[in-house]
């Protein structure tokens, strides 16, 4: 269970969350919503014990398992399987039992015999704390969010970004948490990973706050909702399912607008009436305390909501160039003994429109930070043709300085640019005042997709990378996304879950990882888009 007492949180000057109060006990099924930037992940990682709210307290009985929207972990060299196994710290009693088996296959006898003994001693160790009931648990949640034993069995370092961030959603799941605090956890899901996911959490018995821009996933799993107001600064709390959130929210706001209209319309009538009764010196006192009525009236009314406002994109006019800016091939690229994809050819004419799909691991991410430059390939090269300029959007956001400001990084990106117009495109993002003083290594998910996305619109890019550009959007900045992709000029190569991001980019040809088959696209493709 967690209580939030009298909660501030603040950006920098800016408040954006004031004297909240809130519990969530078990069996809660919290939706926590909000525009991009309001606070939400600021929010999360306070209750977890992450971050310190700038007044208030919160209090934590049980454990508490936080999936954040970029999850990082020290140890790369890890597998999988024990990185998951550390939630009930039986990583190491694994690691241990390994050790041991490969002592017993020693050649001296001592060593052997040895080993035997510590087997025996951790073999029963590991039974009496139920591990091998927890190791089939832990493998039964990991493939049902699509982490077969192949992946398991590999260090965290050889998998993608979007495996590892299941390995940790895997993990937290597996802990047996008694309150768990999700951050957009479909981010890098299948389709089918998403339905289990859904009817597991609507089956949690602990409590829960997520964060997602998943509607269907709201709509089964929870049964509160928390709406996060960055204009006001407040959390609305709704005890109801997310259809009825919907439809109360509409409500509220049509009470709202009429009750308004018809004070204002009284105090009109009133300050009229004043006006007219000023003129005689015998009911001036009178004239007066009317207005002071219809003042009060007018004081009284409750605030119209203000619309949220959304970062204002468009991709930048491209660079001239060549008729094909950016050739790749022959390029593979293995972890080890595991090959992800071999003999990848590519070639990027000018203004041409392509989409990667693959399942999760089948090199995605990883080609396009072969092409970026970011990465180097085992085997083949890409080739800059005449005019090249690059623009990489990574689903990580790696290609941000997190410990540099806003401001910096975007000065970093347009060298060109003066001071006064950086401001203005970072302000068109919803970055102003102290915000661009901030560490782009303290932003939101969704914080930090605006100041990639601003980066991409001073390159002057020719040719775009982009990794999963919608993910952690809420529905109006997502809307802007896919205007941006429809009216873009220059070249696209795109990796993405999101149906409706490949049909605004109107693709002409797909390559499909890891075997490198290059087609035209057609709409037979569209049924592999969230199954990749």
């Amino acid at each position: 269970m967690i209580t939030a007492t009298g909660i501030e949180l603040r950006a920098g000057s800016r408040i954006l969350l004031d004297d909240a109060t809130f519990r969530v006990a078990p069996g809660d099924r919290v939706g926590l919503v909000g525009r991009n930037g309001a606070g939400k992940t600021t929010l999360t990682k306070v209750l977890a014990g992450e971050g310190v709210p700038a007044a208030g307290q919160v209090t934590r009985s049980g454990d508490v398992g936080y999936l954040p929207q970029d999850p990082r972990t020290g140890d790369l060299e890890i597998l999988a399987r024990d990185r998951i196994l550390s939630a009930r710290g039986l990583d190491v009693i694994v690691r241990d039992l390994r050790l041991a088996e490969e002592g017993m296959a020693a050649e001296d006898e001592e060593r052997r015999e040895k080993a035997m003994r510590r087997y025996t001693r951790l073999d029963a160790e590991f039974t009496t704390q139920g591990g091998y009931a927890a190791e089939s648990e832990a493998a039964s949640i990991a493939s049902s969010l699509g982490l077969d034993e192949r992946i398991l069995s590999q260090p965290l370092r050889t998998l993608s970004g979007g495996q590892r961030r299941r390995v940790e959603l895997t993990r937290i799941l597996f802990s047996g948490a008694e309150t768990l605090l999700l951050d957009e956890p479909t981010n890098h899901l299948d389709a089918d990973s998403i339905v289990w996911l859904r009817d597991y959490l609507r089956a949690y018995r602990g409590g829960l706050i997520i964060i997602s821009h998943d509607v269907q996933m709201l709509d089964t799993v929870v049964t509160r909702v928390f709406h996060l107001d960055a204009n006001r600064g407040e959390l609305d709390q709704y005890n109801v399912g997310w259809k009825t959130y919907l439809q109360t929210r509409e409500q509220d706001e049509r009470r709202r607008k009429r009750e308004r209209a018809n004070t204002e319309k009284k105090a009109s009538t009133l300050l009229a009436q004043a006006d007219k009764m000023r003129a005689k010196a015998t009911k001036a006192v009178a004239a007066q305390n009317m207005a002071r009525r219809a003042e009060k009236m007018l004081s009284g009314l409750e605030g119209e909501r203000q619309q949220d406002k959304v970062a204002k994109l468009r991709f930048p006019k491209p660079s001239p160039c060549g008729k094909t800016p950016l050739t790749a091939e022959g390029l593979s690229r293995s972890y080890g003994s595991l090959e992800i994809f071999t003999d990848v050819d590519l070639a990027i004419d000018r203004g041409s429109r392509v989409v990667v799909l693959g399942l999760n691991g089948a090199g995605k991410t990883t080609l396009l930070r072969i092409l970026s430059g970011v990465d180097a390939p085992d085997t083949g090269e890409v080739q800059a043709g005449h005019g090249l300029k690059l623009g990489y959007y990574a689903q990580e956001h790696e290609n941000l300085d997190t410990d540099r400001s806003v401001l910096a990084n975007m000065k970093s990106a347009a060298p060109d640019l003066g001071e006064t117009e950086v401001r203005k495109v970072l302000g068109s993002f919803l970055f102003s005042g102290d915000d661009v003083n901030k560490p782009a290594g303290v932003l939101s998910g969704g914080e930090k997709t605006r100041l990639s996305l601003a980066l991409l619109v001073v390159s002057s890019a020719n040719v775009l990378l982009l990794d999963e550009p919608t993910n952690n959007l809420d529905p109006a900045s997502r809307e802007e996304i896919l205007g941006a992709l429809q009216t873009y000029e220059g070249a696209v190569v795109l990796v993405t879950h999101d149906e409706g991001a490949v049909e605004a980019l109107q693709p002409e040809r797909v390559l499909l990882l890891p075997d490198g088959v290059e087609d035209h696209w057609n709409k037979g493709y569209a049924d592999l888009i969230t199954l990749a």
